[in-house]
C-alpha cells in the first residue's frame, strides 16, 4: 500500500509540473514570432478523429523538436498514438545502453497487430552532441529503425522542460557525460502521462501490459 501510495503522489505532482509547464511554455509561445514548421498532413489528419486533448496533455506544450531524420514536429502531430519514452543521450557509456535495451524489450514484447499504433521515443538530453546525423547513425547501430522509432532533439531549454515534466532530472558532470534518471514513460492517444518504469533492467511486465492495453 505505501508504494502504490507514494507513485501515485508522484505522478500527481508530475501532472502539476505538466500543467505549469504547459501554461508557462503557452505564455511565452506568444510572445516569439511564429515559425514556419513542416508538418506530415496526411498523418496529422488520420489522427485528429476523436481523440480529445485535456490541459494535462504534452500536446499542448509549443516546443518543437528535431527527428533523426532532420524533420521539424511538435508532440501534438503524434496524437492518436501511444507513446513509450525515455531521456538518454548517445555518447552515454553507462546507464543509456541499459535503457535502449530495455526498450527493445519492451517493443519485442509488444504484439505486431498493435505496433501500427505505437511509437518508441528516445528524446536526447544533450541536444548540442546529438544532431540528427547522430541520432541517425545511433538508430541504425542499434536496430531502431522501424516506423515505430522516433528519436528528438530540441533547444536547450525545451528539453530542461520537458524533463521536468516526466521528472527525469539530469546534469552535465564532464564534457561528454551526464548524470540522470532512468525512467521510462507511457502517454495514452491523449497524449496523458498514464505510467512510469523507473530504473535499470527491471521487470517491464506492468510497462508492457499498459501499452498493450491502450492500443488499439
Amino acid at each position: 500500500m505505501c508504494v502504490k501510495s507514494s507513485n501515485m503522489i508522484k505522478m500527481n505532482i508530475i501532472k502539476i509540473l505538466l500543467l505549469g509547464a504547459i501554461i508557462v511554455l503557452s505564455s511565452c509561445n506568444k510572445e516569439k514570432k511564429q515559425e514556419e514548421v513542416a508538418v506530415s498532413e496526411s498523418k496529422s489528419k488520420s489522427k485528429e478523429h476523436n481523440t480529445s486533448i485535456s490541459e494535462l496533455s504534452i500536446y499542448n506544450l509549443p516546443s518543437i523538436w528535431t527527428t533523426q531524420d532532420n524533420k521539424k514536429i511538435e508532440l501534438k502531430e503524434l496524437k492518436g498514438d501511444v507513446l513509450v519514452m525515455v531521456m538518454i543521450y548517445t555518447s552515454c557509456k553507462a546507464a543509456c545502453p541499459r535503457l535502449v535495451a530495455d526498450m527493445r524489450d519492451i517493443e519485442a514484447q509488444i504484439p505486431e497487430s498493435k505496433k501500427e499504433n505505437i511509437k518508441l521515443l528516445l528524446v536526447s538530453i544533450d541536444p548540442e552532441t546529438d544532431t540528427p546525423e547522430r541520432l541517425k547513425k545511433f538508430s541504425i547501430e542499434n536496430e531502431m529503425e522501424s516506423d515505430q522509432w522516433l528519436f528528438l532533439r530540441g533547444t536547450k531549454s525545451d528539453t530542461r522542460e520537458f524533463a521536468a515534466v516526466l521528472a527525469v532530472n539530469y546534469k552535465k558532470i564532464s564534457p561528454m557525460d551526464f548524470s540522470h534518471s532512468n525512467i521510462i514513460s507511457v502517454f495514452d492517444q491523449g497524449g496523458e502521462l498514464v505510467h512510469q518504469q523507473e530504473g535499470l533492467g527491471v521487470n517491464n511486465k506492468e510497462t508492457v501490459n499498459k501499452i498493450i492495453e491502450l492500443a488499439h
